[in-house]
């Protein structure tokens, strides 16, 4: 088997996997600034001994993948909630709620903003007070239940990975066929 012939197959599979993940998220309507979907590539570095495929995206790409498991009430049936806490490999909320001004461009692209007469009002934790900003109170329950786990990437990835191996024995099994043949 060529080197150059493993490399296509791999890239052929991170291709194929960034694509269903994209897809998985605008499906799921996960991603409403698209942000995090336009960020998912692919990097392959090689050196003269070897390469790495890694899989690149936004940093709370990981989160929304995996979920994160609420402090008070988590949600039952995610990934995150079933596990017991264990700090390396579930993500949780302990003891810090989500930045609640961080929500507010989420907030009106889900159309959760009040309006008035075709206007937004207040939402801010400055014009409104802390207790009752919408800001507050979304963070709030993503701090008490968590975010639900989405595998939005996790999924396509598995079922990728098993193709993969079934590729990459094929492609070994001709090139030894070939070697024999010699």
């Amino acid at each position: 088997m060529r080197l150059e012939e493993v490399r296509e197959i791999l890239k052929k599979f991170a291709s194929k996997v960034i694509v269903e993940a994209k897809s998985n998220l605008k499906k799921a309507d996960i991603d409403t600034s698209s942000s995090l979907s336009n960020s998912l590539t692919f990097d392959f570095p090689e050196d003269e001994k070897s390469f790495i495929l890694q899989f690149l995206g936004n940093h709370y790409g990981k989160f929304v993948d995996k979920g994160v498991k609420g402090a008070i009430n988590p949600r039952s049936g995610d990934e995150a909630a079933k596990q017991p806490y264990d700090q390396k490999k579930v993500y949780a909320f302990t003891n810090k709620m989500p930045p609640p001004s961080k929500l507010d461009k989420w907030i009106v692209r889900k159309g959760l903003a009040p309006r008035q007469n075709g206007r937004f009002t207040g939402r801010k934790i400055d014009t409104v007070g802390f207790k009752k900003s919408i800001q507050f109170l979304v963070a709030r329950s993503i701090y008490s239940k968590g975010i639900k786990a989405s595998l939005f990437f996790t999924k396509p990835f598995e079922k990728h990975l098993k193709t993969l191996e079934k590729e990459l024995f094929k492609e070994f099994d001709i090139s030894i066929d070939k070697v024999f043949k010699k």
